[in-house]
């Protein structure tokens, strides 16, 4: 009898021609199983088969979690003391059809190089490939159920920047508003974090990954961007919004109006039906097109749900067609170094007559403080 959760990867195991793909927790395993656990120095691998029931690798202190999921195949535990080597020995002889040389598929962008090795010991002559991209396509297309918990998860965010935009003031550093702002997510009901926030002010704004510092006191006509999200149940915001402490230089005004020109060309242009290349290439002639093409640094933005970074990217030379379900954040940048960085980024939804915008705090220029 055929596991409805599992039809979705098996399409990607039919198509990519692979005999078997193995799972390690993180994103596809939650959209697979409902839940997700820790990785950590033990190993829990769940291994499907193109045809035949799939088996799961889990350590002993995890099966009281494990059997809630109802897994539909045989489980193979191991304790601390013994190891993990007799389980993977038992889980290839449950799988006999792999044994011969065979199409392994691995999240290549997920598992640890000590799980590849346990695999490799118990599955001698097979032949291990990247098949993180077919098997993330499972979370290409979001489930109306999934948006709206995207739309929750950037609710709450939303509503803790407006509340943290309230404390800053000139004199604080930048970790003091980091740590209004989590406190500010949790406070509005997240139940997580999806990344560590960047919160950068004046020459540390130009940093595209910058990280808070508390040795540095915002002062005025500094930009204070802010990049962050919060979580709920696995899904996470990514918002990022540019704001001037108090006064704003007529140059940085200009940098700021070009990059919201460039948010703006993304949002009109994408669509169902395009690539992910042309909306790039909409963003990034706009910003090619003025007199800051050189502080332009990065793609326009990159799929969003249980994972932070995901497909579709939305870059130059990226095909994909867009379809309706995907969800995607549109960020254009300019950062001209040692001076000022102006980022403005949304997560949109494609719906079969165009985008739905997830994002709804203003993106006109602010002064704050």
């Amino acid at each position: 009898m055929s596991e409805p959760r599992l039809e979705p990867l098996k399409r990607v195991l039919k198509n990519d021609g692979l005999e078997a793909v193995a799972l390690v927790p993180g994103p596809n395993f939650r959209r697979l199983f409902g839940r997700d656990f820790h990785l950590m120095e033990r190993p829990l691998i769940v291994i499907v088969p193109a045809s035949g029931d799939p088996v799961a690798i889990v350590p002993h202190l995890e099966l009281a979690s494990f059997s809630e999921l109802g897994f539909p195949g045989k489980v193979f535990s191991w304790q601390d003391e013994t190891g993990y080597a007799n389980a993977f020995a038992a889980a290839a002889e449950a799988l006999p059809n792999l044994k011969s040389s065979n199409r392994f598929g691995l999240e290549a962008q997920r598992m640890r190089v000590f799980e590849q090795m346990a695999l490799a010991t118990a599955f001698p002559d097979a032949r291990f490939v990247d098949a993180h991209a077919g098997i993330s396509s499972i979370r290409l297309r979001k489930t109306p159920d999934e948006i709206e918990l995207l739309k929750e998860a950037i609710r709450i965010s939303e509503a803790a920047l407006e509340a943290t935009l309230k404390t800053v003031r000139t004199g604080q550093s930048e970790t003091e508003i980091n740590g209004q702002l989590i406190r500010q997510l949790f406070d509005h009901g997240a139940d997580g974090l999806a990344f560590d926030p960047i919160v950068a002010a004046g020459r540390n704004a130009a940093e595209p990954h910058a990280v808070s510092r508390d040795d540095y006191r915002i002062k005025s006509g500094d930009a204070l961007l802010i990049d962050f999200g919060g979580s709920w149940r696995g899904f996470s915001a990514d918002i990022t919004r540019t704001f001037f402490v108090s006064q704003v230089l007529d140059d940085h005004r200009a940098l700021y109006e070009t990059v919201l020109a460039a948010n703006q060309r993304g949002r009109e242009t994408a669509r169902a039906g395009i690539t992910a290349s042309d909306v790039d290439d909409a963003v990034q002639t706009v910003l090619e097109d003025s007199n800051f093409a050189k502080y332009a640094v990065h793609k326009t933005g990159h799929g969003l749900g249980l994972d932070i970074h995901e497909a579709p990217q939305i870059m130059r030379g990226n095909q994909q067609i867009l379809e309706a379900g995907m969800v995607f954040t549109i960020e254009p940048g300019l950062y001209k170094t040692n001076e000022c960085g102006v980022r403005i980024e949304d997560n949109v939804a494609v719906t079969d007559s165009g985008i739905e915008c997830l994002t709804s705090f203003p993106r006109d220029l602010r002064i704050i403080g």
